[in-house]
């Protein structure tokens, strides 16, 4: 990859290096909460190269005022979900899981994986202090924008991003959940 179209405000998704700290850091997330929003794998996973593909086409317009680069990935990713529902309203699934069966050794897939994920989640929110939880949860979570969301707690917009910031930091920092 090079970075020859982008400019010194880019998101560096057009060099390796750039790329690769976006698939650690944000990659995971982005594939969650399409998971979330979509409810199948590999449409999640579709969603999140579709994501990455645009931020990369887009990489010189990305604009650190106005966030940064996961607040602009997700907000691509949003729009990128947002098509990809309207496409299967248009065009809906004919085959179901039990035209499938025979199919897929497996048979239905397997509903525990979202309950698990869901507890999880819980586990990890409840290792945060209540004001980092309450962000995490109302603008990851519910997607909501900043600002609305501090309105509604009724402090500055630069504390709701910080608790975002730190929640999501000492997440990462986290042993594993048994």
């Amino acid at each position: 990859m090079a970075d020859n179209f982008c400019n010194a405000h880019c998101a560096r998704l057009c060099t390796r290096d750039g790329l690769a700290e976006v698939l650690a850091t944000d990659r995971g997330l982005l594939h969650w909460r399409a998971m979330r929003s979509l409810g199948d794998r590999g449409l999640a996973e579709h969603a999140v190269q579709e994501t990455l593909l645009r931020a990369w086409r887009a990489c010189a317009d990305f604009d650190a005022r106005k966030g940064s680069v996961r607040t602009w990935l997700l907000a691509i990713e949003r729009n990128v979900v947002v098509d990809i529902v309207r496409a299967r309203a248009v065009r809906p699934v004919d085959v179901g899981f039990d035209d499938l069966a025979e199919l897929v050794p497996c048979g239905r897939p397997d509903f525990a994986d979202g309950l698990i994920d869901g507890l999880l989640v819980d586990e990890l929110l409840a290792r945060l202090p209540e004001p980092q939880r309450a962000a995490v949860v109302e603008v990851i979570l519910r997607d909501r924008g900043y600002r609305e969301v501090a309105e509604d707690f009724g402090v500055p917009v630069g504390t709701v991003k910080t608790r975002v910031h730190y929640a999501l930091r000492s997440l990462r920092q986290l042993p594993e959940v048994a």
